[in-house]
């Protein structure tokens, strides 16, 4: 059973419980500004489970982060416990890759309320989205961090973000809804085949206040709202364990086989 006051402390929120437009924003905003984004059990090589027990304790208990999938799902038993009618759906990322035909290895949720349907993403890494979006295409639509924008293409939609002025695409989805065992396969491919890089690169994002802190591997980057960006590159595991605490707010695991993965990464 979803411990809700736990998930409130645990993300900073202390406002309504009502299944309201203004509740989702709230919500919204507040979760990946305490929930990081990060893949350190699939690239130490641990199973990722996304029964509520299982990501109870690990987002809210333990202090961790997870991906899309976890962060995802857990979000949607957060809204279906407060009454949202909320649904599952898959996508295709095609950040940095638009011209390729991907898997669906992306999870975002559709929230249908009385002023229409938004949808909702607590889990893509630095573009995190921190306000539901409309399901209005064409809409540029301001979220605290970003501009964002969905498309029609077809029978299927894109979701975009404006960078540099200019509009990048994040991925493309469609409205089928997706079943607790059509997202439990999804993540067991990024989890566990070997060609996923969730298993070979350490990621971890997280939004806060004007900036948003972006790690890949070695790589840290503060991105602020101004669009001044910084960038350092970190070089041993004790730095790496000490970025991820204290920049990413995560209570690192003490882990002989996650110190091999950080080691493995530095590069």
């Amino acid at each position: 059973m979803l411990d809700i006051d736990a998930y409130f402390r645990r993300i900073g929120y202390s406002g309504s419980r009502e299944p309201t437009l203004e509740t989702l924003r709230a919500l919204h905003a507040h979760h990946p500004l305490a929930i990081p984004f990060e893949n350190l059990d699939s690239l130490r090589r641990r199973p990722v489970h996304l029964d509520l027990e299982s990501l109870q304790r690990k987002l809210v208990t333990e202090r961790r982060g997870g991906y899309c999938f976890e962060q995802n799902v857990f979000f949607s038993h957060v809204l279906a416990t407060l009454g949202f009618q909320v649904v599952a759906l898959s996508a295709r990322v095609l950040w940095e890759r638009p011209e390729d035909v991907r898997a669906r290895t992306h999870m975002l949720l559709f929230v249908e309320l009385g002023e229409g349907a938004y949808l909702c993403d607590v889990g893509f890494g630095g573009f995190t989205m921190t306000a539901p979006l409309r399901l209005e295409p064409g809409v540029e639509q301001g979220a605290p961090h970003d501009v964002f924008r969905v498309l029609r293409d077809g029978r299927e939609f894109l979701s975009q973000v404006r960078v540099a002025g200019n509009w990048r695409t994040l991925y493309r989805f469609d409205l089928q809804q997706q079943l607790q065992v059509d997202i439990e396969l999804l993540n067991f491919w990024v989890s566990e085949h070997p060609d996923s890089p969730f298993l070979s690169r350490l990621m971890a994002a997280r939004r806060n206040g004007e900036r948003t802190f972006s790690l890949r591997n070695n790589q840290l980057s503060v991105y602020y709202s101004n669009g001044q960006k910084e960038q350092r590159e970190i070089g041993s595991v004790s730095e790496l364990r000490a970025v991820l605490a204290e920049t990413f707010g995560i209570d690192v695991p003490l882990d002989a086989n996650l110190d091999a993965a950080l080691e493995r990464v530095l590069g």
